[in-house]
């Protein structure tokens, strides 16, 4: 077994044990009334299964699709550097996909899974689709190959997919928090909305980075002589005359007359 699945495998079952310990009652919970004790105690196993799901598909993985991001939109980044980054973004998704799994189980084992709201329903749909993804990304042909662009497309629309629904979902499941404990989650929205707002920013920015980099350079084309394109630069910055007139507003009647000429012929015949 390779060092990578002992690691995946030790992380998966210390978050498993995770999830057992917030199932634990505490001691103090036989002196209260027993319905308050499991609704307090649902609510919190709520608020785990929502920070998770947070993690996985709010955060870790929008952060894994802008590493790749960054690597493909810089046309000088350096091939060591570009691998790096393909270590950290699988890096990331394999996280991702450990603690959406501890979510899931968690979901599973101590919800009511009727899936009649929306918030269920797409959350089943992810599941599916991330492992889907997981399998995909471990079948990756070699660049170059007959294959490699029809996986790459695939494996783009389909990240791309469960990253928008899973955010979208993140959504859901704060009214349904809102629905089920009649607790504000006004803050937690907007603080939501402003990192989804920072990254799509950011993801936007990496197409403009090396348009903005190369305004300031001067680009010669092959074969040319860096100091005559210089010179010739300059000569054409000299040539350039700029004359400070007021604007004049012309209609149709002005220009018909400057065309056609016909003040001149009538100033001749007077």
């Amino acid at each position: 077994m390779s060092p990578v699945s002992v690691s995946c495998l030790t992380a998966l079952s210390f978050l498993l044990q995770v999830v057992e310990c917030s199932s634990y009652k505490p001691s103090e919970a036989k002196n209260h009334p027993k319905i308050s004790i499991d609704e307090k105690h649902k609510t919190y196993e709520i608020e785990v299964h929502g920070i998770l799901l947070w993690a996985s598909m709010g955060l870790l993985m929008p952060i894994g699709i802008l590493t790749m991001r960054i690597s493909t939109s810089t046309a000088d980044f350096p091939p060591s550097k570009h691998k790096i980054l393909i270590y950290v973004h699988a890096v990331l998704q394999i996280v991702s996909v450990l603690i959406t799994t501890v979510g899931a189980v968690l979901s599973m084992i101590k919800f009511e899974n009727a899936f009649d709201n929306s918030h269920q329903r797409i959350g089943l749909a992810l599941y599916a689709a991330v492992y889907l993804q997981v399998l995909i990304g471990f079948r990756r042909p070699k660049r170059g190959s007959r294959g490699r662009s029809a996986w790459y497309l695939l494996h783009w629309l389909l990240g791309t997919t469960i990253c928008l629904f899973g955010i979208l979902n993140v959504y859901t499941g704060l009214q349904a928090y809102h629905k089920r404990t009649s607790k504000s989650t006004t803050l937690w929205t907007v603080v939501f909305a402003a990192q989804v707002s920072f990254m799509a920013i950011f993801y936007l920015f990496q197409d403009k980075w090396d348009y903005i980099l190369r305004q300031g350079v001067i680009i010669i084309s092959p074969g040319c002589d860096p100091e005559n394109s210089q010179a010739q630069l300059e000569n054409q910055v000299k040539d350039v005359v700029i004359v400070n007139e007021p604007c004049r507003k012309s209609n149709s009647l002005g220009t018909y007359f400057s065309r056609t000429n016909a003040l001149n012929k009538l100033f001749q015949l007077t």
